[in-house]
């Protein structure tokens, strides 16, 4: 697998109610998207970001990161191949994703995602 880029995923009670502090103190003003359970906020300069989550909309568990590849179903594969554990089959979401969620060995949650070009 190759990943192109890795978002921290915060845990919080509630999006809405998080969200002055990431984008006012942090300065991260740019929200990229908002479904309601989770929320992107990025920095003016695109080098800076944090996904908010509050509960993840469709897997069982919440993920700690987010990392994107350009070949979403042969990381599935690889991960599958190496015996790691599935907690969120791959899945391609309602609202554009194609992910899964993988535990790692020291037991954090990754979702895997990639994005329909």
């Amino acid at each position: 697998m190759r990943a192109r880029g890795i978002i921290a995923n915060l845990g919080v009670a509630d999006v809405a109610a998080a969200r002055g502090f990431y984008t006012g103190f942090l300065g991260l003003s740019t929200e990229e998207f908002s479904l309601g359970w989770v929320a992107r906020y990025t920095s003016p300069d695109g080098r800076a970001n944090v996904q908010l989550v509050s509960g993840d909309a469709t897997a069982p568990e919440d993920s700690v990161i987010s990392v994107m590849t350009d070949d979403v179903d042969g990381a599935y594969a690889e991960a599958q191949e190496l015996g790691y554990e599935i907690v969120h089959p791959l899945t391609t979401e309602a609202w554009g994703p194609r992910r899964f969620f993988v535990r790692a060995p020291d037991g954090n949650v990754i979702n895997i995602v990639g994005h329909p070009h």
